[in-house]
């Protein structure tokens, strides 16, 4: 399937060594000779994380002779509209490499979003944790009719933060781990995050699988709607050993925005996320 408003043609790239082929050349509406490099740009540029890509990465996707877009999947509701593509570069060299492009209005200000994955188990867990936001109209009561109110909240996040964590199977996937394991330390904003030592370790790191732990929206100040959610990245090292990062990501900060912190263990993340909801 096509990307939705765009408009598809034919062009016959020539490689280095002979082969021609013909790929669909999604365009621009407003712009109807886009080139793969204007393309490109244009990808980069509107995509928020596009300083995770490895720098290799983008230096091959400079090399780009033509591209391939396709709509991957969708979601809209009264709250949320989401969208997954997924773009298919033909490069100098012959080969193909793809990258996931996540679209959404989670933000602050309802206005689209991107932001670009080179895995697609990696754009589906981003899509995961966008917020779906109350029903509207919806309203929790206590037993005997009276409104909850912010501390009954508090009390069931904290309930809630204390319940263990069903048993997993550990599906490690080679998959550039050290790398993954270096944008997860990268956009920790806790003073106390792992430091240089924990780091150094994780350069050893042979492959990695991600779980999601814990995930919850709860009204945290005069009916704001905050998100926390838990997650565990579980690196293998190539001694044989097990590293885990624990990150909460959140929005009960006193201005609202997104804010993502690192921890070497569970309960000092619960015990963040648990001191989180508490910002008045």
């Amino acid at each position: 399937m096509s990307d939705p408003g765009t408009t598809l043609s034919k062009h016959q790239v020539t490689c280095g060594d002979g082969l021609e082929t013909l790929l669909n050349d999604p365009q621009d509406p407003h712009d109807p000779y886009e080139t793969t490099e204007t393309h490109l740009e244009r990808l980069l540029g509107r995509a928020l994380n596009s300083f995770d890509l490895p720098d290799s990465t983008v230096e091959r996707l400079g090399t780009a002779l033509a591209h391939s877009s396709a709509l991957h999947s969708s979601h809209h509701s009264a709250s949320l509209h989401r969208t997954t593509h997924r773009h298919t570069y033909l490069l100098a060299d012959g080969s193909a490499l793809s990258v996931w492009e996540l679209a959404h209005n989670a933000g602050r200000d309802g206005a689209t979003q991107h932001e670009l994955y080179l895995e697609e188990a990696e754009a589906r867990l981003a899509a995961s944790r966008l917020p779906t936001g109350p029903l509207p109209g919806w309203t929790a009561e206590r037993a005997d009719g009276r409104a909850l109110d912010e501390d009954d909240d508090l009390e069931l996040l904290s309930a809630l933060l204390a319940r263990p964590i069903p048993a997993q199977p550990r599906m490690y996937v080679p998959d550039n781990s050290p790398d993954h394991a270096r944008r997860v330390l990268r956009r920790a904003e806790n003073a106390d995050r792992p430091g240089e030592r924990t780091a150094r370790r994780l350069r050893l790191a042979f492959a990695h699988h991600i779980t999601q732990a814990f995930g919850r929206h709860c009204p945290v100040e005069g009916g704001r709607d905050a998100g926390f959610t838990l997650y565990e990245h579980q690196f293998l090292l190539l001694d044989g050993s097990e590293v885990s990062l624990w990150e909460v990501e959140h929005t009960a900060t006193p201005d609202g925005r997104h804010m993502c912190e690192v921890y070497e263990d569970e309960h000092a993340a619960r015990g963040a996320m648990e001191s989180r909801s508490r910002v008045r």
